[in-house]
């Protein structure tokens, strides 16, 4: 009697945000078979350690990778570490620079640690794509890429928009649909996962392993979920992600900044609920027997005790009420202590006599003091939240420098986010 769930019930979970399945009925075809035999799925997902911190956004494909998992099937997760030799192209319009392998072992190291904050680490197989594609002789490179045609290559995004527009496009970029498609041969697939901007990677696995006498593996594309503006990609550069490693104070605020519109995107990208279950509470949300408020905050309460534990998302959840519903700031900010050096405006000659004279007024900079208490990323960022507004000590400020006495105890907030800064 097989352990697997009915077909439809899986499908149910795995479809779910699911941008471009190819195809469907491979899948259901293949799921039916693993019903009967009792076998699982290979099931692997790519990850070049390119950079160190994760943000939600990279977790989609996990949290995907891990609705296999918990179906059942064998979930393989793959770093590559010698694609991440050539640098992939996707959305580049220049040439990657190639990390060495020290920062590639690094990255690897830091990757593996965080991903088991999604699949479980003893289900889950890791493996790194030096295995067999260093193993790979000149003539076996040879042969890889006499089974594509550059016009093929060429009919690639990136690189046809790089070729139209004159852009130099290396030798060894051409390679990496050809590495990445190989490791799916070398892990012997059923299915590949990856976001829809690595389409093109994805069918050339499906390619070589038709090539190599393999059943040619279904390709599952995630989207590209949007950061906190609703508008622009999560990425850290746009200062619009949140970073799995963020306090579940943090990181349940800037969730409850999310518009109504995104809610539900959140819901089937970044959670483990089916899609039927998500249909219901929309319908509910639609009727009224829910309100969006509440669905908003269960949907910051689950992402968050995914990451840090339900008892700290209940927490987390009860001071953001008392924060922005009972407006009691002072019980749930933390305090940061900072040096008044630190923020102060001032020349060297001021900044002598301000040391001499203890009780005297000081001009600080409130851009710094946003970058100092971690509301906002640079001081550069600072200065455009301080055009915006920023509230200090329960009045709305856009002043670009304010006056104090030392020592000094300030609310400061910017949106969801507060700190209580203590200024000696």
């Amino acid at each position: 009697m097989s352990s697997f769930l009915p077909v439809d019930e899986q499908l149910d979970l795995l479809q779910k945000g699911a941008a471009e399945i190819i195809r469907v009925e491979e899948l259901r075809t293949r799921l039916e078979n693993s019903r009967q035999t009792g076998v699982p799925l290979r099931v692997k997902a790519g990850f070049d350690p390119t950079a160190p911190d994760l943000h939600l956004g990279h977790t989609v494909l996990m949290r995907k990778l891990k609705h296999f998992q918990d179906l059942g099937h064998t979930v393989i997760f793959l770093v590559g570490d010698y694609t991440s030799l050539i640098g992939d192209p996707t959305g580049r319009n220049v040439t990657r620079k190639p990390l060495t392998r020290e920062q590639i072992d690094q990255n690897a190291k830091t990757y593996t640690d965080q991903v088991f904050r999604i699949l479980d680490r003893e289900k889950t197989e890791v493996r790194f794509n030096s295995e067999w594609l260093g193993k790979l002789t000149f003539e076996d490179i040879i042969r890889l890429a006499a089974k594509f045609t550059v016009s093929q290559m060429l009919e690639r995004a990136e690189f046809h928009a790089r070729f139209q527009n004159e852009q130099p496009i290396s030798l060894h970029e051409l390679l990496y649909p050809l590495a990445q498609g190989y490791d799916s041969v070398a892990l012997r697939c059923d299915v590949e996962l990856g976001g829809t901007d690595q389409k093109f990677n994805l069918l050339a696995g499906r390619e070589l392993q038709r090539d190599f006498g393999q059943e040619p593996q279904i390709v599952l594309m995630t989207p590209i979920i949007e950061g906190l503006d609703g508008v622009q990609k999560m990425s850290k550069s746009l200062n619009n992600a949140i970073g799995i490693h963020e306090p579940p104070q943090e990181m349940y605020g800037k969730l409850m900044s999310i518009s109504d519109e995104m809610m539900g995107r959140y819901w089937t990208l970044l959670t483990d609920l089916r899609q039927s279950e998500i249909d219901k509470m929309n319908a509910d949300i639609a009727s009224g027997a829910l309100h969006p408020m509440q669905a908003k905050k269960n949907l910051a309460r689950t992402i968050v005790a995914g990451f840090h534990g339900a008892d700290s998302a209940q927490q987390a959840d009860e001071n953001w009420a008392r924060q922005f519903q009972d407006r009691d700031l002072s019980a749930v900010a933390d305090e940061v202590r900072v040096s008044w050096l630190e923020v102060v405006v001032a020349d060297a000659v001021s900044l002598e006599r301000y040391k001499r004279e203890s009780n005297r007024e000081f001009p600080i900079y409130v851009a710094k003091l946003l970058a100092k208490l971690a509301i906002s990323d640079s001081r550069a960022a600072g200065e455009r939240q301080v055009d915006v507004g920023v509230e200090i000590n329960g009045s709305k400020r856009t002043d670009r420098t304010i006056t104090i006495h030392r020592p000094a105890r300030l609310t400061v907030r910017v949106g969801k986010r507060a700190k209580i800064a203590i200024i000696e």
